[in-house]
């Protein structure tokens, strides 16, 4: 029940409406009996200063984000933990007092759900689809967690130089061997898809209303050896691991990060461990 005292905290980005946060995490504000609320908030870049300004002031316990604020965050808070920092991505604010600290827990959750398959890439190769906030946080993670060689696939547009500064920090503070390489250069997806056990899409390709769009343009270069993982939850199944399944791929969608990196961000907030198994059962178990 809403109180008088109970404490507001959110999800930040845009699209948010399809979100299962608020779903979980008062559900375990609930079965811990916390007086906590979560709720959505459709932001953009452009609001995004006056939303955490006010934040700030009405005490809010803490906030998520997603895209496309995940790096415009970071110049409004007061600190950043190191992995936040190398990340160059914040996806968790935690408010003490009015000190705003960003974590970053997507990469955690990422890790955590691919070793639970039986698909962990440590002293393997793994190729990685995207260079936006998520991207980055699976591909530092994984570059810590002991990734021999990691693959960085983008489009050659705009944020081309962004994800060679990726590689480079990657290259340059892990003792992962990290490359880049053109999502549209069929002759080089094939040499790092075949070398690769684990092809993990981290753009926003079939999110949406865009569910038929797709990262990979070269389905038939799939192999049966590749686990693949997007890290979209909704719709369930993405064209793409539709097309991967159809290859012989074992799949996954985004539901295992999802939850994972959420249960690191509620102990952020809460000091208390979230009621993962209970979660899991409501809200996975037929996902």
């Amino acid at each position: 029940m809403i109180s008088g005292t109970t404490r507001l905290g959110g999800l930040l980005g845009s699209p948010v409406s399809h979100s299962l946060s608020p779903a979980i995490h008062n559900e375990s504000f609930r079965v811990l009996g916390l007086d906590y609320v979560y709720l959505c908030f459709d932001i953009g870049k452009d609001t995004l200063p006056d939303v955490v300004r006010a934040f700030r002031e009405m005490n809010v316990f803490g906030f998520n984000l997603t895209m496309p604020v995940k790096e415009a965050v970071m110049a409004l808070l007061d600190e950043l933990t190191p992995a936040a920092s190398l990340i160059h991505a914040v996806n968790t604010v935690c408010n003490e007092n009015g000190r705003l600290t960003g974590y970053n827990t997507d990469g955690i959750g990422f890790m955590r759900s691919v070793r639970e398959a039986g698909a962990d890439p440590a002293g393997k190769e793994m190729t990685l689809m995207g260079c936006g906030g998520a991207a980055q946080a699976i591909a530092f993670q994984a570059a810590l967690d002991g990734t021999k060689e990691l693959h960085l696939a983008c489009r050659r547009s705009a944020s081309w130089e962004k994800a060679r500064g990726i590689v480079d920090r990657i290259n340059e503070k892990t003792s992962c061997k990290a490359d880049l390489t053109d999502l549209r250069d069929e002759a080089e997806m094939r040499r790092i898809l075949g070398r690769s056990m684990l092809l993990a899409n981290a753009t926003s390709a079939g999110m949406g209303v865009h569910t038929e769009d797709t990262p990979l343009a070269f389905p038939h270069l799939l192999h049966e050896d590749l686990y693949v993982t997007d890290a979209i939850y909704n719709p369930r199944t993405t064209r793409l691991m539709r097309e991967a399944a159809q290859a012989g791929c074992r799949t996954a969608n985004g539901l295992g990060m999802f939850l994972y990196q959420a249960e690191a961000a509620f102990h952020i907030w809460t000091g208390q461990e979230m009621p993962v198994e209970h979660i899991r059962r409501k809200f996975f178990e037929n996902a």
